[in-house]
C-alpha cells in the first residue's frame, strides 16, 4: 500500500522542481519517465521473449525496430522471436543485421550460427562459428560446433564438441539427447542408449529422449520397456514405439502384441495403434 504514496511523493517532487520554470526542470521530468518507461518496457520485453505468443512477439519487437533501429536489444529479441516461431528464414536474417550493428557480441554470433543451421545454411553457419574467438568457450557455441560437425560425419570431432558442451551447463538433457541421436544414426546402439538414458535422468520430462531410447533399446531387439518415469499416456506412446520397431526388425508377431498392449494402456482411443494393428491383421 505504501508503493503508490511513495512514486506520487516522487512524482509531485519532480513536479515542484518542474514548476521553478526554467530548461533543467522540464529535463528531470523528462529524464524521470523514461526511467519508468525504460524499467517497464525491459519488463515487457522479458516477457515477449517468455510467455507471449511467439508470433505477438514478432508483430511487437517488429514494429518496436521500426521506430528504434539502433537499439541492438530490440533487433535481438526480433531475432529471437522469430526463431521462436519457426520463422526461421526471416530469424536468420534478423540475426543477419544484429551481428552487424554497434555493440555486437560473440553471443550474438552464435545465435545468428544457431538461425542459420535452423535455416538450413549450414556451410555459412560453420562460418560464423568459426568467426568466433576460440577463447569464447560456452555451452550453446560447443552444442552448435558439435552439431555442424555432425553434419560431416566428422564424429571424433563431434564427440569431443558434445563432451564440452555437457561440461558447461547444469541442464545437459537436450544435448545428451542430441550426442544420443548422433550415436543412433551411426549405429552404435549401445552408446546411444546410455545417453539417452543419461539424458531423461537430467531431465524426466523430456520426451523426445524417452522415444530415442526406445528406438536405441529396438535397434538391439530388446523390446521391453526401460525403467524409466512416464505417465500411462507416454507408456502407451512408447509401446507403439517399440512395437513399430519389432516390425521394422521383421518381428511382426511381437510387434502386433506391443499394438494390443499399447491400445489397451492408453487413457483414450490410441488411432495410430489401432490403425497399425488393423493394417498388419488384414495383411496377414
Amino acid at each position: 500500500m505504501r508503493h503508490p504514496i511513495l512514486l506520487a511523493a516522487c512524482i509531485a517532487g519532480v513536479t515542484a522542481v518542474a514548476g521553478c520554470g526554467d530548461k533543467s526542470g522540464e529535463d528531470t521530468v523528462t529524464r524521470a519517465f523514461q526511467d519508468v518507461n525504460v524499467v517497464d518496457e525491459t519488463n515487457l520485453n522479458d516477457v515477449m521473449l517468455t510467455v507471449a505468443d511467439p508470433n505477438e512477439a514478432v508483430s511487437y519487437f517488429a514494429r518496436t525496430a521500426k521506430e528504434h533501429p539502433e537499439r541492438i536489444d530490440i533487433q535481438r529479441g526480433l531475432g529471437k522471436s522469430l526463431i521462436r516461431a519457426k520463422r526461421n528464414q526471416e530469424g536468420a536474417a534478423a540475426w543477419a543485421n544484429v551481428v552487424k550493428l554497434e555493440g555486437a557480441t560473440p553471443d550474438d554470433s552464435i545465435d545468428y550460427a544457431d538461425a542459420l543451421i535452423r535455416a538450413g545454411d549450414w556451410a555459412k553457419a560453420e562460418a560464423m562459428l568459426d568467426s568466433v574467438p576460440p577463447t569464447h568457450e560456452t555451452y550453446n557455441r560447443y552444442r552448435l560446433e558439435a552439431i555442424v560437425a555432425d553434419s560431416k560425419q566428422e564424429w571424433a570431432k563431434a564427440d569431443s564438441f558434445y563432451e564440452i558442451a555437457i561440461g558447461l551447463t547444469t541442464k545437459p538433457g537436450s544435448v545428451m539427447n542430441n550426442w544420443g541421436y548422433s550415436k543412433l544414426t551411426r549405429g552404435e546402439y549401445q552408446d546411444a542408449e546410455r545417453l539417452f538414458s543419461q539424458a531423461v535422468q537430467q531431465d524426466p520430462t523430456l520426451f523426445t529422449a524417452k522415444n530415442n531410447l526406445i528406438l536405441a533399446r529396438g535397434a538391439q531387439r530388446d523390446y521391453t520397456l526401460p525403467p524409466i518415469a512416464m505417465d500411462q499416456t507416454e507408456r502407451a506412446q512408447l509401446l507403439h514405439t517399440l512395437a513399430l520397431s519389432a516390425i521394422k526388425k521383421g518381428d511382426v508377431e511381437t510387434g502386433k502384441g506391443l499394438l494390443r498392449d499399447a491400445i489397451s494402456t492408453h487413457p483414450q482411443h490410441f488411432e495410430a495403434a489401432v490403425r497399425s494393428l488393423r493394417a498388419l491383421e488384414n495383411a496377414g
